[in-house]
């Protein structure tokens, strides 16, 4: 074969492999991480993302007695343990009923970050914090996939009755990983879902039980380390980052 010809023809079979690998490997968005095959939970959240939510209607849906974590909340946010001067996210905080508190125990030197999906509930939690006088409480608004927090910035991570509306619970745990300083620490509370035990609303409402939720913190770099049989209806765990 001449050399020109030789330099063709390899020319040719680079290009056309190249091809190939580009049509077999799956798109990534610009932040270069391949996008979640699909929702673990579709809908789970439009209730929530209604243009016309009524922000009145959960406050009195989520702050209520009889609720387990409303009326346990004094005893939860001693729990989690929370140190002076410390920057703690509250994950997926709704209304705001854990934020003064754990605003409180974080101090004038801490911070508390709430970060919702729903722009709603953000703002009434800053207007709360105004009307209170409380400054150490930073709102932020997340999306399905992350937990919009910057790298290296919280030492704790709150997650109360919030976890079993993760769609995209791969990403999440990566974004929030991410945000964790070196052995930071995510309090998580939610439902038991228990076949045989647990209510209809509760076996059709979340998606999977303690078992799995564990494997999945487990997948994405948490190590378990505690489990605190403090409330029925819910389970209690902590989860410490490993690595970087």
């Amino acid at each position: 074969m001449k050399p020109t010809l030789q330099r063709i023809t390899i020319s040719c079979f680079v290009a056309s492999l190249a091809a190939l690998v580009a049509c077999k490997t799956p798109s990534a968005p610009s932040g270069g991480a391949p996008e979640a095959v699909a929702s673990v939970k579709p809908g789970i959240n439009a209730e929530y993302l209604k243009p016309n939510l009524n922000v009145s209607n959960w406050v009195e849906r989520f702050e209520k007695e009889g609720r387990e974590i409303y009326d346990h909340r004094e005893k939860i946010v001693a729990a989690v343990g929370v140190r002076r001067g410390s920057v703690v996210a509250d994950i997926g905080s709704g209304t705001g009923l854990f934020t003064p508190m754990l605003a409180s125990a974080a101090g004038a030197k801490g911070k508390v970050i709430a970060v919702d999906i729903v722009p709603s509930f953000l703002q009434l939690i800053n207007e709360r914090m105004a009307q209170a006088g409380v400054q150490n409480v930073q709102t932020v608004l997340c999306t399905e996939r992350s937990v919009e927090l910057p790298p290296d910035s919280i030492d704790k991570a709150f997650i109360c009755d919030v976890y079993h509306h993760f769609e995209y619970p791969q990403q999440s745990l990566a974004s929030l990983h991410r945000s964790l300083r070196r052995n930071g620490e995510v309090f998580l509370i939610d439902f038991k879902r228990e076949p045989g035990v647990s209510s209809e609303w509760i076996l059709n409402h979340v998606r999977a039980g303690q078992a799995v939720v564990t494997a999945e913190f487990e997948a994405a770099g948490f190590r378990k380390v505690e489990e605190l049989p403090m409330l029925k209806d819910n389970y209690v765990l902590r989860f410490r980052k490993i690595g970087r």
